[in-house]
């Protein structure tokens, strides 16, 4: 059913003093967070691929080595999604509205619906890092895990028993990423903790962790070790609005791997219908958000 004059009886009248409903949109976050990547295919793949390990003894006149297992490994899939919106709304409700400045038949927020969408988008990548999707994950395990499989073993990316953010887990954290983040021939990578991403519960906490000088929560003269530990956190921190865990906590690394996939960009749309005069406006975008190397972030999820 299209929106007629019945949904805006009050907007036919003169005497209203103001329109609301429309309030200020909340600034974009996942843009801190993941790169983008433009798309050109109906579905993208990454290949993480095996290199050669580390070098080994060579006795005196003895053979060399040689090591002939490199190549692909763990393949991770994105297929860009489809995501719309419209509405119908008649000509009499557009020719009676005495208020098109504020409630604009051509412009109802399309723009802020989108822009929802894809916050939360992004976040269910952090609001389902424990649970292995085979969609998305290439190596057969959930992103967050204490078992992502390389050539002679395991690696982790979370605690065994996921810890509640403060000085310890997350200096734990930092340091986790610098001493077990691995290639797949066991090689160590640089890895390096940058920036902490935290739901609305734990601002203050990020706060205090990051932005004080001395020892967070005690007395003593230490310095604030979390600002210097492997280069700090360059990058500070980062609330997201839309995480659902009130615990949960994240650090993002240097190596690139979170994903934002943009396919077909957003677009709008309109016609007037020839034969109910009714004005259709729709958008468009296709992309969304994804991961293709768990190395990217570290993470704890504690039960709520």
């Amino acid at each position: 059913m299209s929106i007629n004059i019945a949904a805006i009886r009050d907007l036919l009248l003169p005497g209203l003093m103001d329109v609301t409903g429309q309030y200020q949109q909340i600034e974009r976050q996942w843009s801190q967070i993941f790169k983008t990547h433009k798309s050109r295919m109906q579905l993208e793949r990454t290949v993480q691929a095996r290199y050669l390990p580390m070098a080994r003894l060579k006795d005196e006149g003895g053979q060399t080595s040689f090591d002939n297992n490199a190549g692909e490994r763990f393949v991770y899939n994105m297929e860009p999604s489809e995501v719309g919106l419209g509405y119908a709304i008649t000509r009499k409700a557009i020719d009676d509205n005495l208020y098109a400045d504020a409630f604009m038949p051509t412009n109802l927020g399309l723009n802020k619906s989108f822009s929802e969408y894809w916050e939360v988008d992004a976040a269910n990548i952090f609001n389902t890092a424990t649970t292995y999707n085979a969609a998305l994950g290439g190596d057969g395990v959930a992103l967050l895990s204490a078992s992502h499989p390389y050539d002679d073993g395991t690696w982790a990316n979370t605690s065994t028993t996921p810890q509640d953010l403060n000085e310890a887990s997350l200096t734990n954290g930092m340091k986790s990423i610098r001493k077990n983040y691995v290639d797949e021939a066991g090689l160590k990578v640089r890895a390096r903790a940058r920036r902490l991403i935290v739901p609305v519960d734990l601002e203050d906490v990020a706060i205090r962790l990051t932005k004080t000088e001395l020892r967070p929560g005690t007395a003593n003269n230490d310095v604030n070790a979390i600002l210097s530990l492997s280069g700090g956190l360059p990058d500070g921190y980062t609330v997201m609005d839309y995480l659902t865990s009130v615990r949960a906590w994240f650090l993002k690394t240097n190596i690139d791997g979170l994903v934002h996939l943009q396919r077909i960009p957003y677009e709008t749309d309109m016609f007037c219908d020839f034969v109910t005069d009714n004005l259709l406006v729709k958008g468009y975008e296709r992309g969304g958000f994804y991961y293709n190397d768990p190395r990217a972030i570290f993470g704890q999820v504690p039960a709520n």
